[in-house]
């Protein structure tokens, strides 16, 4: 209701924004992926708001991450990994977020700068899991990489899907002795090369086990339900990969 009276009486464009980004947010975190999608999409926002001011823009960044969780939840992993290449690509998520601010190479921030972007961080409470965020990225693009890899292993013009998978899978292959998996990264690197083979259960392994449900897993409002949906997607890519090798 306050939604749609912003939207018939405001005559600013920036608070139409918001409401629209902030109904966007709430029909994701509910689960409401076709209802969050659709009004994105309809508002066409995508187009235009980097005219919007920063404090929008943030908004907007968290809208967009939390709709590709929302994708993710339901299944649907190229639109989750869609929405958040954008964000996981630039290596500033934090910053992009307002959940911290990343040091500059190029120039230093100055004393006042400095000031005015703490000023727009986000409490703590407000914080998305940013080790959840790359995992549900690195897994989607696990899903949809490895498969296309497979069916195009001969073609001179393949293209990438996920430069940043790509990254680190070239970090991991340049190791010299490799243990073990510790990390959330190492797990992912890990059953990604299981899935190489046509592999499930070990893949299914790395992915889903007791270090990575206390990280990310669990962290999900249906855990059981997220588990369930990311083992029949491993089965399922892991058998397209093996028919394609």
């Amino acid at each position: 209701k306050l939604c749609k009276y912003i939207y018939a009486k405001d005559q600013s464009d920036r608070l139409r924004t918001r409401a629209i980004l902030c109904q966007i947010y709430h029909h994701a975190l509910h689960g409401r992926w076709y209802k969050a999608r659709d009004l994105m999409l309809m508002s066409h926002l995508q187009d235009n708001i980097h005219h919007s001011d920063v404090v929008t823009q943030i908004l907007y960044n968290r809208t967009l991450v939390q709709l590709g969780l929302c994708a993710f939840c339901q299944g649907h992993i190229r639109d989750a990994h869609n929405a958040l290449v954008d964000i996981q690509s630039s290596n500033r998520a934090k910053e992009l977020l307002a959940q911290g601010l990343v040091p500059q190479r190029q120039h230093e921030r100055t004393p006042e700068q400095e000031k005015i972007e703490k000023r727009r961080l986000l409490p703590y409470h407000m914080h998305i899991n940013l080790e959840l965020l790359e995992c549900v990225y690195l897994v989607s693009a696990m899903l949809l990489e490895i498969p296309y890899m497979a069916a195009h292993e001969l073609d001179v013009r393949r293209r990438m899907i996920s430069k940043n998978f790509h990254h680190v899978m070239k970090m991991s292959e340049r190791q010299t002795l490799t243990g073990p998996p510790e990390s959330m990264r190492e797990h992912v690197v890990a059953a990604s090369k299981a899935m190489k083979m046509g592999d499930w259960i070990p893949c299914n392994k790395y992915i889903i086990n007791e270090k990575m449900n206390a990280k990310v897993w669990d962290l999900f409002v249906h855990p059981d339900k997220v588990r369930a949906l990311i083992t029949g997607k491993i089965q399922e890519e892991s058998l397209r990969t093996h028919l394609f090798c």
